[in-house]
C-alpha cells in the first residue's frame, strides 16, 4: 500500500502562504505537476499514492477526479495570486500517476488547458504525460498532441517478459514499439522508463532491455535501481523467500552496463538516472526539482513547492474530494524548510546532477572534503578545481554516481 504521509505544521484551510515565499520568486521558473492516482493493477514493487477500482470504495470516482483536479488548479492560482506572487507563466507541466493515461484524454487536455487559463503557458513549454505501453493509442496521443502536450513517457521498464511478470506490468515488449511511433507520428517526443535489479533479472536479461530500448531511439531515458519499499507486495514475496533479494554488487553493474551503452548510443548523462540526446531534450520538469524551483503540485497525496514551503495534499481520492467539494485546500500539512535544510537539500539534490554544485556555495567543513573526494575518485577533479576558468562545482564520476550518498555525506559532514 502506499507508504504514510510525513508529519509536519497544520496547513491552512484556505491555503494561505506566508510573506516568505515572495523572497526571490522573480527569479525562480513556475511548474505544475497533476497527480492521477489511478492504475488498472498494482505493481508488486509500487508504493506509490495510487489505487485500484477495487480499492477506492465509496465517496472517490475516477469519472470525476478531472473536475476535481480542475479545481484545485483554480484554488491554487487564487492563492498564488493573493499570497502576491508575480505572475509567471508556467514553464513545465508534468502529469503523473499513477497512470494518467486511464483517464480520457479529453479530461487530461481539460486539466492542460485549466493551467493555460490559470497561469498561462510559457512559450515553448514541457508538457508531459507518463504512460502505459497498453494505455493509448495513436487516436489519444493524437488528441493529447492536439492540445499541447509535447512529451510521453512510456512505462517500459523492461523488455524481457520474466522481468515484466515479476514487476506486474500489463504490457508486452512488443508493444512499446508501437506506442514510441505512434507518438512519434502525432509529433510528441518520447521517454522510456526502465527499471534494473529486479529479482530474478540477469546482466544479459538487462542487456537485453537496453538493446530493445535504444532500437526505439527515445529522446530521453530514465534508468533507476528497483527498491524494495516495504508493505509492497514484492517485500511480501522476499520475505517469505519467493524471489530473491536485489544484489548490490549486481545492481552496480547494471549501472555501468547502462551507462556505457548509452554513452556509446551518443546519450549524455544530466542526471544520476537520466539520460537525454541533447541538452533540449533533458526533462526541465524534473530538473525544476533538482534546482529548488517552484511547483504546484495537484491531487491526492502531491507534494507542492513554493519558495522554501513545502506542502502535501492528503492522500485518498475520498478525501480529496470532500476537501474540493467544501471550497478547503487539500493541503494535509505543510513545513517551512530552515536555512539549514534548504542547504542540505540542495547539496543531496545538485550534486546528482550533470551541472554540479558550486564549491563556493559549500560550508568550511564541505569545501574542506573536496580535495579528499577528488583523490577517491569520487568527484571530477577538472569540474572541482575550475579548469579554463569555469566556475569550481562538484560532479560525480561514474564512481560517485554509483556512491553518491558518500559524495553527499562527506559534504555535509
Amino acid at each position: 500500500m502506499p507508504s504514510v504521509l510525513p508529519d509536519g505544521e497544520p496547513a491552512p484551510a484556505d491555503g494561505a502562504l506566508p510573506a516568505s515565499v515572495l523572497d526571490g520568486a522573480e527569479d525562480r521558473a513556475f511548474g505544475v505537476y497533476v497527480h492521477v492516482p489511478y492504475c488498472r493493477v498494482r505493481c508488486g514493487y509500487c508504493d506509490f499514492n495510487t489505487y485500484t477500482a477495487s480499492e477506492l470504495g465509496g465517496g472517490a470516482s475516477q469519472a470525476g477526479y478531472a473536475a476535481e483536479a480542475a479545481n484545485e488548479l483554480s484554488f491554487g492560482a487564487d492563492v498564488m495570486r493573493r499570497a502576491g506572487l508575480p505572475e509567471r507563466p508556467v514553464s513545465t507541466v508534468f502529469f503523473g500517476g499513477g497512470t494518467p493515461t486511464l483517464l480520457p484524454a479529453s479530461d487530461l487536455a481539460m486539466l492542460l488547458a485549466r493551467i493555460r487559463d490559470e497561469w498561462g503557458l510559457a512559450p515553448g513549454a514541457e508538457v508531459t504525460t507518463e504512460a502505459n505501453p497498453d494505455s493509448v493509442d495513436e487516436a489519444y496521443l493524437a488528441t493529447l498532441a492536439e492540445a499541447g502536450f509535447t512529451r510521453v513517457s512510456f512505462g517500459m521498464q523492461s523488455a524481457v517478459p520474466h522481468v515484466l511478470q515479476t514487476l506486474d506490468r500489463t504490457h508486452t515488449p512488443e508493444r512499446v514499439p508501437v506506442v514510441v511511433a505512434a507518438a512519434r507520428a502525432v509529433g510528441l517526443q518520447v521517454s522510456l522508463d526502465l527499471i534494473y535489479g529486479t529479482p530474478g533479472e540477469s546482466l544479459a536479461d538487462w542487456g537485453r532491455s537496453l538493446d530493445a530500448a535504444l532500437e526505439n531511439a527515445p529522446d530521453h531515458l530514465s534508468a533507476y535501481a528497483l527498491i524494495v519499499e516495504a508493505g509492497t507486495k514484492l517485500a511480501g514475496q522476499i520475505r517469505r523467500g519467493q524471489v530473491a533479494e536485489p544484489d548490490d554488487d549486481l545492481h552496480a553493474e547494471m549501472y555501468e552496463m547502462l551507462d556505457a551503452r548509452l554513452a556509446a548510443a551518443g546519450y549524455d548523462w544530466y542526471e544520476i538516472s537520466n539520460w537525454s540526446r541533447t541538452p533540449e531534450t533533458r526533462s526541465r520538469h524534473n530538473l525544476s526539482y533538482w534546482t529548488g524551483e517552484d511547483w504546484w503540485g495537484a491531487g491526492p497525496g502531491a507534494h507542492s513547492h513554493v519558495g522554501g514551503l513545502r506542502w502535501w495534499n492528503v492522500k485518498h481520492p475520498r478525501a480529496y474530494a470532500e476537501r474540493m467539494a467544501a471550497g478547503l485546500s487539500p493541503a494535509h500539512a505543510r513545513e517551512i524548510l530552515t536555512e539549514e535544510a534548504r542547504h542540505s537539500e540542495r547539496v543531496l539534490l545538485e550534486t546528482r546532477i550533470r551541472d554540479g554544485f558550486p564549491i563556493d556555495a559549500l560550508s568550511e567543513h564541505g569545501k574542506q572534503a573536496v580535495a579528499e573526494l577528488i583523490a577517491d575518485g569520487l568527484v571530477d577533479g577538472r569540474a572541482a578545481l575550475g579548469i579554463a576558468g569555469a566556475e569550481r562545482r562538484i560532479v560525480p564520476t561514474l564512481r560517485g554516481r554509483l556512491l553518491a550518498d558518500t559524495v553527499v555525506g562527506k559534504l555535509l559532514r
